[in-house]
C-alpha cells in the first residue's frame, strides 16, 4: 500500500505543481480519494483470490493474493486466503505461516481463527486444544456471522479424539444457534456410530438423507454405518452416489483407495 500511495501521491504532486490554483483542502481531498482507491484495489484482488480458491484455481488465487500484498503487505485477509490455498495444496508450513501472520496483523479476525483452527484440526491433531482455542476465539466475537459453523468444527475436531461428551456439547451449542444445522446434526449421528449405537445411527442417517442435501461427508458416514451393520446393498447405493455426485472429493478418493477409516 505504501509503495502504491507513494507513486500515486507523486503523480498528484506533479498535478499540483502544474495547477497552483488548487487549494490545500482540494489537495487533501484528492489524496484521500487516491488512498480509498488503493484500498479498494487491495480488497478486490483479495476477494478475487478467494473466488479462485473456491473454484480450485489455486495458482491464480495465489497470484491475486500476492498482488494485494504487494500493494499492502499488512492486509490480513489476503494472508488468510493464502493460508487456505496452501492448506489445500498440502504446503502446510506455508499455510501455518500465513494464518499466523494474518492473526498477528488482526488478532480479532474470527474467520482467520476459524480457518486456522480447522487447519490445526486436520493437519496437527496433536494440537487439538490449540485448535479449539482458536475456534472459541472466533466465537467470542459478537459480530461473527457463523458461530454455528465454528461450534460444529470444534465438535468434529474433538470427535476425532473420541471425546464424545465434549463433541456433543459443541454440536448442541451449534443447534441452539441454528436449529437443524446440517453439520451439527451429522456430527451427532457420527457420535452414535462411534459409540456403537448402530440402530440409532442407521435410523438417523436415513432420515438425514431424506431431509438434507447430500454431501461427501454425509454419504461417507452412511457408507461406514451400513458397512459396519452389514447392509451391503445400502452401502453400495451410497457408494455409487458418492462416486457419481462427488468424484473428486476426499471421501470418494478414500473409497476408491479402500481407506475405510478415512477421516
Amino acid at each position: 500500500m505504501k509503495r502504491v500511495l507513494a507513486g500515486l501521491l507523486g503523480a498528484l504532486a506533479g498535478v499540483v505543481t502544474g495547477c497552483t490554483q488548487l487549494s490545500v483542502k482540494e489537495v487533501e481531498q484528492a489524496a484521500e480519494e487516491i488512498r480509498k482507491r488503493a484500498q479498494q484495489s487491495v480488497k478486490i484482488h483479495t476477494e478475487l483470490a478467494g473466488q479462485y480458491y473456491g473454484r480450485g484455481q489455486y495458482k491464480v488465487a495465489i497470484e491475486e493474493a500476492e498482488i494485494a500484498l504487494r500493494a499492502n503487505p499488512d492486509y490480513a485477509p489476503a494472508y488468510n486466503v493464502l493460508g487456505l490455498v496452501y492448506m489445500n495444496i498440502h504446503e502446510d508450513g506455508l499455510a501455518r505461516w500465513n494464518f499466523e501472520r494474518a492473526l498477528k496483523l488482526d488478532p480479532n479476525d474470527s474467520d482467520v481463527h476459524n480457518n486456522f483452527g480447522w487447519f490445526l484440526c486436520q493437519r496437527h491433531p496433536e494440537e487439538v486444544d490449540l485448535a479449539v482455542d482458536h475456534f472459541m476465539s472466533a466465537i467470542r466475537n459478537s459480530l461473527y456471522e457463523m458461530p454455528e459453523k465454528t461450534y460444529s468444527n470444534a465438535g468434529i475436531c474433538v470427535l476425532k479424539h473420541n471425546e464424545f461428551a465434549r463433541a456433543k456439547a459443541f454440536f448442541q451449542k451449534a443447534l441452539v444457534i441454528r436449529p437443524n444445522y446440517p453439520l451439527a446434526v451429522l456430527g451427532l449421528i457420527e457420535i452414535d456410530f462411534r459409540r456403537g449405537d448402530l440402530k440409532t445411527a442407521k435410523s438417523n442417517i436415513t432420515s438425514y438423507m431424506q431431509t438434507y442435501s447430500l454431501s461427501p461427508e454425509s454419504l461417507w458416514l452412511a457408507i461406514q454405518i451400513e458397512r459396519t451393520i452389514g447392509d451391503y446393498q445400502a452401502e453400495a447405493s451410497y457408494a455409487f452416489q458418492l462416486q457419481r455426485r462427488f468424484p473428486d472429493s476426499n471421501e470418494a478418493i478414500a473409497l476408491r483407495e479402500g481407506r475405510l477409516n478415512h477421516e
